[in-house]
């Protein structure tokens, strides 16, 4: 009998189980090797559609594709479960090696999870959902499918020897790191396994529906020269412009140089504190393809807090590197990943699997993306996420603006990135002109020795000073009007003024009134209610207004102030913590363009905080800071964004969150680090299992995995990414529409990042209530309609807008 893997779409041609199992395996073994884990991501891969090898599979999967208007009944035939069962049964009783066993839970745990998400090993209703998965379900044809496997697969006696050598792989993984516990360790190693099976699985199987060869493999390293050569030319090009002698300018290269002797040290988690202005995208990314090409590594990742900065250095570096096709922006998930559980859709063609199998992985050389996305990969739930762990390892990775950390994500943030430095060979370089005290937290982060690049740092940012911040905020408050008037009062001195504002409301309050006032000034809004295309749009012509010295009021959430090169004659800064106070002041007078630039920091009266409790607690933190040099000008250094000023805040504003920064989910009473990685002798809900049963807990590892995925928001509210009708947008929304391919799909998906926005749950069902919403592909993909999109301001969740711009 012909067993059956998948049918393809196309011919209906069969892949047997046999070939999906070995191909898989040779790729998820090229995923486990570069941690030297190579047979136990192989072991994953070979088990884990062991359940396929059962003649109720192969009927369910004919008859599925023989009648696909009347589909087999869901949930007809378990074929994830078999594959840890046999694990358990042959290395988890009796006698066997605990580290066999230990195996056994991990690998098994990811085998009978890659349908859906890593299960609990114990739940908050302290039930054993791995355990109930390998031991206690009963499987039809279990015996007839690993008789299949040890006939077609792979002997019993290759078997053995191929799972002692990733029993000595494991091994020698726990060996590493004396410092942290054995269920810590596991953790992250079952994410790593899960992530090689996910990406091995999909990969072969969208190879196989495609009817093509992978891609050959190119030459990363040679490319790495190449890129590095060109940055080179151009870096050389500026020593050649008249201004190249000017001070800042002179700096900047000696900056990027010291940059380029640090690349020779070994891989480790350094710190670039470049100041603002200091040309921080091109230095980090001259280490970066330095390192790269010395210490073999296979990618470049950058990541940064705002899509804002995506894009702006996404374009820098293509305009450097002349290549649009080897560097991806990933804004964020296009496709909503609900983590279905879509295993009884495997075998055959569905909407859901062509959105499953489009490529998705991060397998590019250079990557943009952002800090949700980063941390989504590590603990979110949905297999499109982690499916890109894996290609974390022996890669750079650049944090830009390291600082804006979400809070309560502190811990899980450091551990890992000392997962990625200890274990995945990743170099990491943390740049911000304010380096956070990340090892100041009870989970430190395990910076290198004499981490910073920059020599000197101190009279660096001395060197650097092009600002003045003026103190408005102790003393007074400021509404609407009030800031209007003194926006139009600056105006009569500068030519250029930049607000930036805490919230949203306020932000178009601020612009609709001075928008009402008829004067000869240009007055640009933004905020993140707004695609990335139609915020680029706004900030080219916010930039083509200063170079032609038009008279510019741009009012903008926080989005600005980091990353984006604009320079103003002045801003105002609403108050706020100090890194974003000091992220401000790198829009105004950014290259030296006049002797001094002063930075307002205003009390705004308006602005609604009780729903951003980090805001609020870095504006009374900076506040207090303020009242001491108002006191004491000599404190500090005498400066505000010293580095001085900069630890005891970043040390007063962790220690505030203190009980916060482990990720707390209140309604368990846990946070997720406990949940993760307390080991079973210490973890409240083994031992509430033990009280209660009167029995000994029968497991090694004890990892709340779905849980703590299920609970986890890198932002509190839960948001949903939705294509907008603004501009390519339209055109992208129009071929999703229709019955694209699998690679038209990868395409799209990649294509539509610059024209998506994050809407809050209250928005999605009002836009749902008001007929705004467009569903495609059985609701996994979202699309506002025309109406719901504004050309000022973005989303209009009232669906009555009037697009002007379609053509754009």
């Amino acid at each position: 009998m012909e067993y059956i893997a998948h049918i393809r779409e196309s011919d209906k041609k069969v892949q047997t189980v046999e070939e999906h199992l070995l191909a898989a395996k040779e790729l998820a073994e090229t995923y486990g090797e570069k941690i030297g884990v190579k047979h136990i991501t192989g072991l994953a891969a070979l088990l884990h559609d062991l359940g396929k090898y059962t003649s109720a599979f192969r009927n369910y999967v004919l008859e599925a594709v023989n009648n696909p208007d009347h589909p087999p009944k869901r949930g007809s035939v378990d074929h994830s479960t078999a594959g840890g069962k046999l694990l358990f049964k042959m290395f988890h009783s009796g006698k066997a090696s605990p580290h066999k066993a230990l195996l056994a839970e991990i690998v098994g745990n990811a085998i009978i999870s890659h349908h859906s998400y890593l299960q609990d090993f114990i739940s908050p209703e302290m039930d054993l959902k791995y355990l109930n998965r390998v031991d206690s379900k009963e499987i039809d044809e279990f015996e007839t499918a690993k008789e299949n496997f040890f006939e077609k697969v792979m002997s019993p006696t290759r078997f053995s020897s191929y799972v002692n050598q990733a029993e000595i792989e494991l091994k020698n993984f726990i060996m590493k790191d004396a410092s942290k516990t054995l269920t810590h360790k596991m953790m992250f190693l079952t994410k790593y396994i899960f992530s090689a099976l996910i990406d091995a699985d999909r990969t072969n199987t969208r190879l196989f529906e495609e009817n093509k060869p992978e891609k050959e493999q190119f030459s990363v390293s040679k490319l790495f020269n190449q890129y590095y050569e060109k940055l080179l030319l151009t870096l050389d090009s500026y020593k050649e412009n008249s201004s190249a002698n000017a001070r800042i300018n002179r700096l900047r290269s000696e900056m990027s140089e010291q940059c380029d002797a640090f690349a020779e040290k070994p891989s480790g988690i350094y710190t670039l504190s470049i100041p603002t202005g200091g040309g921080k995208t091109f230095a980090s990314l001259r280490y970066a393809l330095k390192h790269a090409q010395l210490y073999n590594k296979k990618r470049i990742i950058y990541i940064v807090p705002f899509t804002t900065i995506i894009e702006q250095n996404a374009e820098e570096v293509r305009k450097v590197l002349q290549d649009d096709v080897n560097i991806l922006e990933h804004h964020s998930n296009v496709v909503e990943d609900a983590d279905e559980n879509d295993e009884q859709q495997d075998g055959i063609m569905s909407v859901q699997q062509r959105l499953k199998l489009a490529k998705d992985n991060w397998d590019v050389p250079i990557i943009f993306t952002t800090m949700v996305q980063f941390l989504n990969v590590f603990y979110a739930k949905g297999s499109r996420n982690i499916r890109r762990l894996h290609n974390m390892s022996e890669a750079v990775l650049i944090f830009d603006e390291v600082q804006k950390v979400p809070v309560p994500c502190i811990s899980l943030f450091n551990e890992a990135l000392n997962f990625l430095k200890t274990y995945c060979h990743s170099s990491i370089l943390l740049c911000t002109a304010t380096q956070p005290a990340l090892n100041y937290v009870e989970h430190q982060l395990q910076v290198s020795p004499n981490p910073e690049i920059i020599r000197g740092l101190d009279n660096v940012i001395d060197a650097f000073k092009r600002v003045e911040i003026v103190d408005r905020a102790t003393d007074e408050t400021f509404n609407t009007e009030k800031l209007a008037n003194f926006i139009e009062k600056r105006m009569t001195e500068v030519s250029s003024v930049l607000v930036i504002l805490n919230t949203k409301g306020v932000v178009k309050k601020l612009y609709e009134h001075l928008n009402s006032n008829d004067n000869n000034i240009n007055i640009f809004h933004l905020s993140t209610s707004m695609c990335a295309a139609h915020r680029n749009q706004i900030l080219e012509e916010v930039r083509h207004c200063l170079d032609a010295g038009k008279k510019v009021i741009c009012v903008s959430t926080q989005l600005i102030e980091a990353g984006v090169d604009v320079s103003f004659e002045c801003v105002i800064r609403s108050l706020a913590g100090l890194d974003s106070i000091a992220q401000a002041a790198g829009r105004c007078n950014r290259h030296g363009e006049k002797e001094t630039g002063f930075v307002y920091v205003i009390n705004h009266e308006e602005e609604n905080l009780s729903r951003l409790p980090e805001i609020k607690k870095g504006k009374e933190t900076s506040k207090r800071i303020f009242i001491d040099l108002k006191n004491t000008p000599s404190i500090y250094n005498g400066n505000v964004l010293s580095i001085q000023a900069m630890e005891k805040y970043f040390k007063e504003f962790y220690t505030a969150f203190d009980a916060n920064l482990d990720y707390n989910v209140p309604s368990l009473q846990k946070n997720m680090v406990e949940m993760l990685t307390t080991d079973p002798n210490n973890y409240s809900y083994v031992r509430a299992y033990c009280s209660n049963t009167k029995k000994k807990y029968p497991l090694f590892l004890s990892s709340s995995f779905y849980t703590a995925a299920e609970k986890f928001r890198v932002i509190d509210d839960k948001t949903t990414s939705v294509i907008v009708p603004f501009g390519k947008g339209n055109d992208v929304i129009a071929e999703l529409s229709s019955n694209a391919t699998i690679e038209d799909l990868s395409k799209l998906m990649k294509k539509a990042q610059q024209y998506t926005i994050n809407l809050y749950s209250q928005e999605l069902g009002k836009l749902e209530r008001n007929g705004g919403i467009i569903s495609l592909f059985d609701g996994k993909i979202l699309a506002l309609k025309e109406g719901a999109y504004d050309h000022e301001f973005g989303l209009n969740v009232e669906n009555d807008s009037e697009l002007d711009f379609l053509s754009i």
